[in-house]
C-alpha cells in the first residue's frame, strides 16, 4: 500500500449536532435574536443624547461654542427663564431669572444721583449758535455757573443799552414837565391873585356907583359901566381859578402832564428790566451742581435737539434697575443689592432706595434683534455705597446686572 494516500473530504451532514454558520444567519430562527440585540442600543443612545445635552448646556466644550458662534444660536434661547446661563452671559431682560429663593436678577444701568441732566439753550434763544464753551468733559461745576455763551449776546446787550438810553430820556422828560408845571403853577397863582384884586376894586366901584345913582348924583351910564366892569373882573377870577385847578395837587390828583411823563418813565423801567432779563438768553448756566459728562456741540454750531451737554452728580452714583412686574412684589426698601458687569473691576454694593409706582415698558435690552422689548417692568433705584460710587463715577449708563437679595416672598 502506498504511503501517500489521497485525502478524501467527506461532506458534512446536518444531523443537528454540527452547525453551519451561513445556514444559521439566514435561518428564520435567527431573526428574533438579532432584533433583541438591536433594541439594547436604544437606551444606550438615549443616555448618550441626554449626557451630550447636559455637557452642552453646562460645560459648553469648544466645539459646541464654535457651533453656537457659527449658527448664531444661544443656549436657552427658546425659554424666558433659561437655566445654566452664567451671570456674565446675561445680556437682556429676557434672560433674567430668579435663581434662588431670595435673589432676583435684573438688568440696570449706572446713573448719577438724580439721573443725567441735559442742559439746553434758554427759552427764547431762537436760532442762536454757540459762541464759546466755558467747560470741558469732566469739569465740575456749581449751580449758576456759565457753561456756554451764545452769539446773540451782542444783540441783547444793545437792547439793554437802548433801554437805558430811553430811560434817561424819559427821566429828563419827567423832570422837564415838572419844572414847566411848577412855573405854570406859579403863573396861574399870580394871575388868580391879580384877578381877585381887580374884582375887589371893581366891586367897590360898583357899590359906590350904586349909592350915587340912588342919590341922583351920578348918571345911569356910569352905573352901567361900573356894573359891567365888576362882572368882567368876576369872570376873570373864575377863569384864573380854572387855570389854577389844572396844577392843583392838594386834592391828591396828579397834574395830567406829570402823570403822562411818569407813566412813560415806568414803561421805560419795564423795558430795561425786560432787556436785562433777555440778556440771560445769551448765557447757558448750570441748573445744578455736578460733572460735565458729555458735550454735544462745538463753538459756531447751532445746539441740537439733544441739548448742549449732559450734567450729572457723579459724587453719588445710583443704579436704575428694571424689575419684572411679576417679581416687584418681592422687592423692599433697604434690600441689599450686588452689581456686576464685565467693565467693572469688582462687584459694587448698594441698597434699594426707591421703588417706582408705575409699570412701564423696559428700556434696557441687549443688541440681540430677537430680544423681547415689550416686557413690563418697574424701575427700582439702588443707592451705591461710597466705595462703589467712586468706582462707578466714570461709567455713567453702563449696563449692569443687579442681584437683589429680596430675602422673602410677598
Amino acid at each position: 500500500m502506498n504511503e501517500k494516500t489521497d485525502k478524501i473530504e467527506l461532506p458534512l451532514v446536518d444531523n443537528g449536532l454540527v452547525k453551519n454558520d451561513k445556514a444559521d444567519e439566514s435561518s428564520p430562527a435567527a431573526k428574533p435574536r438579532r432584533s433583541s440585540r438591536k433594541l439594547l442600543f436604544i437606551p444606550v443612545a438615549m443616555m448618550l443624547i441626554v449626557f451630550g445635552g447636559i455637557v452642552g448646556m453646562y460645560f459648553q466644550p469648544p466645539g459646541l461654542k464654535a457651533f453656537f458662534g457659527i449658527t448664531g444660536l444661544a443656549p436657552g434661547g427658546g425659554t424666558s427663564t433659561p437655566i445654566a446661563v452664567a451671570l456674565d452671559k446675561v445680556t437682556s431682560q429676557e434672560e433674567v431669572a430668579v435663581l434662588s429663593e431670595g435673589d432676583i436678577f435684573a438688568l440696570g444701568r449706572l446713573i448719577p444721583d438724580g439721573d443725567v441732566i441735559t442742559i439746553a439753550t434758554p427759552f427764547g434763544a431762537g436760532d442762536a449758535r454757540i459762541a464759546a464753551l466755558n467747560v470741558g468733559i469732566g469739569d465740575k461745576v456749581q449751580r449758576g455757573d456759565t457753561l456756554a455763551v451764545l452769539d446773540n449776546l451782542t444783540q441783547l446787550e444793545n437792547a439793554v443799552e437802548t433801554a437805558k438810553a430811553t430811560l434817561k430820556v424819559r427821566t429828563a422828560t419827567l423832570n422837564q414837565t415838572k419844572s414847566k408845571t411848577e412855573a405854570s403853577l406859579s403863573e396861574a397863582r399870580a394871575t388868580f391873585s391879580r384877578a381877585e384884586v381887580t374884582y375887589e376894586a371893581a366891586k367897590v366901584d360898583l357899590e359906590r356907583a350904586t349909592s350915587l345913582l340912588e342919590r341922583g348924583v351920578t348918571t345911569r351910564a356910569k352905573f352901567d359901566n361900573a356894573q359891567a366892569r365888576a362882572t368882567e373882573t368876576l369872570l376873570d377870577v373864575e377863569r384864573a381859578r380854572a387855570t389854577l385847578s389844572r396844577y392843583d395837587t392838594e386834592n391828591g390828583v396828579l397834574q395830567a402832564d406829570i402823570a403822562v411823563a411818569e407813566a412813560n418813565l415806568d414803561a421805560a423801567y419795564s423795558d430795561l428790566t425786560r432787556a436785562q432779563s433777555d440778556l440771560g438768553k445769551a448765557y447757558v448756566k448750570a441748573s445744578a451742581d455736578g460733572t460735565v459728562l458729555d458735550i454735544h456741540v462745538n463753538p459756531g454750531e447751532r445746539p441740537p435737539s439733544t441739548g448742549i451737554l449732559n450734567l450729572g452728580n457723579t459724587e453719588k452714583m445710583t443704579v436704575e434697575v428694571e424689575v419684572y412686574q411679576t417679581l416687584i412684589g418681592r422687592v423692599s426698601l433697604g434690600d441689599p443689592v450686588t452689581i456686576s458687569a464685565k467693565a467693572l473691576p469688582q462687584e459694587l454694593m448698594g441698597t434699594v432706595s426707591a421703588i417706582g409706582l408705575e409699570i412701564g415698558r423696559q428700556t434696557i435690552t441687549s443688541d440681540d434683534p430677537a430680544a423681547n422689548t415689550d416686557a413690563r417692568v418697574v424701575d427700582v433705584i439702588v443707592a451705591l455705597d461710597d466705595a462703589s460710587s467712586a468706582i462707578a463715577s466714570r461709567l455713567t449708563n453702563l449696563e449692569v446686572v443687579a442681584r437683589i437679595d429680596a430675602g422673602r416672598d410677598q
